[in-house]
């Protein structure tokens, strides 16, 4: 059974208001009867120009945002059957990296605030309550895991460079040891350099921590170089999905074809 399974997932958003005021009719199929498995200890890369629907199904597999049908199922746990209280737990082994480390924290909290915000939530990750004491010491083997010293605790976000603030990001997302995470194109705000660095830290932190990701990027190297497989997205749907070296060097779909042939290299 794999970690992840979805099945014929469906996320229909209504046209609103156009710019000029007129109302628009119809729908916009943003995830279009998506299949697909994601197996435990993995890599998955799920790539595809912006406006293929990547990011929308990487909140859909969260729940943190609705789907219109179909199913997803956590260690074989139906995600949209569970009420509020249940997702709340669920959530303790599902997290998100998200693609601006500049929007994603909160300028008003410390380092220190920011990634103990998920033991206040949730606990020490089993659902039970975490002293003072322990939280602290949390927080501390967190910002080593990614690379940060002690001593940024009582700093700012401001005060960091877009890549430590990622790394910020990664330390608050790993807080509760989960086994999954979406990493919605952790690297695309960042510049090569830097991007190339936090995309090693992942990988060091997947055989550290034994994760799970679905790593979204338009950037077919990026995903080459991390991915256990490929899968590519093209207007909502999966149009083609194999190994990382059946995709990349034997692609099937014309579209696959044009992303590989559009795309430099780039050294990780």
């Amino acid at each position: 059974m794999a970690l992840i399974e979805i099945r014929n997932l469906i996320k229909v958003f209504p046209l609103g208001e156009s710019m000029f005021g007129a109302s628009a009719t119809g729908q916009i199929r943003a995830v279009n009867n998506v299949s697909l498995d994601i197996e435990a200890g993995e890599t998955l890369g799920l790539v595809g120009e912006s406006g293929s629907g990547k990011s929308t199904l990487g909140r859909l597999i969260l729940r943190l945002i609705e789907p219109t049908s179909g199913s997803i199922l956590y260690q074989g746990r139906n995600l949209l059957d569970a009420n509020h209280a249940e997702m709340r737990a669920l959530r303790r082994n599902m997290q998100i990296i998200f693609q601006d480390p500049f929007g994603s924290l909160d300028p008003r909290l410390r380092v220190e605030q920011i990634i103990a915000e998920p033991f206040l939530i949730h606990g020490d990750g089993n659902g039970q309550r975490i002293t003072t004491s322990a939280r602290r010491d949390r927080v501390g083997e967190m910002l080593k895991a990614v690379g940060l010293d002690d001593s940024v605790r009582q700093r700012y976000p401001h005060e960091f460079s877009g890549g430590q603030r990622q790394r910020i990001g990664i330390a608050r997302a790993l807080a509760l040891r989960p086994k999954f995470i979406v990493a919605d194109e952790p690297v695309s705000a960042l510049d090569v350099s830097v991007g190339a660095q936090i995309v090693n830290l992942m990988a060091q932190l997947q055989r550290d921590f034994g994760l799970t990701y679905l790593f979204i990027s338009h950037s077919m190297p990026v995903v080459r170089y991390l991915a256990t497989r490929i899968a590519v997205m093209y207007r909502g749907k999966i149009v083609e999905i194999g190994s990382t070296q059946q995709v990349t060097e034997r692609p099937r779909h014309s579209y696959t074809k044009s992303l590989l042939e559009a795309t430099p290299e780039v050294s990780i």
